[in-house]
């Protein structure tokens, strides 16, 4: 009796990136590899990676040589953002076999098929197509290995921030429908999961099918408030723009949303903003975020703020400090640009 490949994940930067890797990580059981830990000698490691920080890049070189120290014989296999951004950089870290883009870490398992034996002279390999306008929207969410569930409902990004590559990462917005959403839930709520943390890339921007707006976030939230068994949900980043009035009010009542937010402000500065090409003013934020402390008093407020953008000068730093001074957030995430 032949014994099974085993393979050994890790993943690096956002909640949607581990929402996807358990799902990748179940394509592979379902395909006949047994999942094992890192330090495990397996046959394959996959590292999903981010590219929104350098860290991030260089964590990836890091836990390339790491897996070849574990397993020399391994094959590493590289996807997500980093590999879809830069794959010909991936491709010459030695060590490094396979390189997956956006279009493909999902057909992953079949992929990989040809190269198990490592012998073939194609390696390393590139399959990391150019992103394309018409991606599929791949559900995902992630069991076993988090305390919360991380369900993806919405990905890829329409914003064309000035200083973020994430949309040339995962393309355009595109989500999943209200009801398959729905439907995953319940999936989850059978493995008795108690909280579902829902994620995408710009999640307020959920409702977007083929290119078109057929359902919106709010809608959603609705939906799962009269229809979900989960006890408790909680919100990923969202814009403070998609955040609505009408929507901070709800959650104030709602029974299943935590009083939990994760608000990017980036900037106090409106000039700042505006080079940013962000879609809001520093007076909308606070307006939102004084919004959910008059309904919300004990709220959990998160901030990101980038300090050193291009063209900021001590005017606008101070800008941003007497916002964050005025303004009753409860976490500050602070990103050198």
């Amino acid at each position: 009796m032949s014994t099974k490949q085993t393979v050994a994940f890790h993943t690096l930067g956002c909640k949607l990136n581990f929402s996807e890797t358990s799902t990748i990580a179940r394509l592979f059981e379902d395909g006949g590899f047994a999942k094992v830990d890192f330090e495990d000698k397996p046959d394959v490691f996959v590292i999903n990676t981010c590219s929104v920080t350098e860290n991030a890049d260089k964590k990836c070189k890091q836990l390339v040589k790491r897996a070849k120290k574990i397993s020399p014989e391994s094959m590493v296999i590289i996807l997500g953002c980093y590999a879809q951004l830069k794959p010909e950089e991936i491709a010459s870290i030695p060590g490094v076999d396979l390189v997956l883009g956006a279009n493909e870490k999902f057909q992953l398992p079949d992929l990989i098929l040809p190269y198990l034996d490592r012998q073939s002279s194609d390696l390393p390999r590139l399959i990391a197509s150019e992103i394309r306008y018409d991606l599929e929207y791949h559900a995902s969410y992630s069991v076993n290995d988090r305390t919360r569930t991380f369900l993806k409902v919405q990905d890829g990004c329409d914003y064309p921030c000035s200083y973020c590559t994430i949309p040339l990462a995962r393309g355009q917005s595109r989500s999943d429908t209200i009801e398959k959403v729905l439907g995953l839930i319940e999936e989850i709520a059978a493995n008795g999961v108690k909280e579902i943390v829902l994620t995408g890339v710009n999640i307020g921007d959920f409702g977007i099918q083929q290119g078109k707006r057929v359902e919106t976030f709010f809608d959603l939230v609705k939906a799962i408030e009269a229809q979900s068994t989960i006890e408790r949900f909680r919100i990923s980043s969202i814009e403070p723009n998609l955040l609505t009035p009408e929507m901070i009010e709800f959650l104030g009542q709602s029974k299943r949303f935590v009083p939990h937010f994760h608000i990017p402000l980036q900037s106090g500065s409106n000039d700042i903003l505006k080079k940013m090409k962000r879609r809001y003013l520093r007076e909308l934020y606070v307006d939102r975020v004084n919004q959910i402390r008059e309904v919300m008093p004990h709220a959990c407020i998160g901030v990101d703020v980038i300090v050193g953008f291009p063209g900021e000068e001590e005017s606008h730093f101070s800008e941003t400090l007497r916002l964050l001074e005025d303004t009753p957030w409860t976490k500050l995430h602070i990103f050198p640009f």
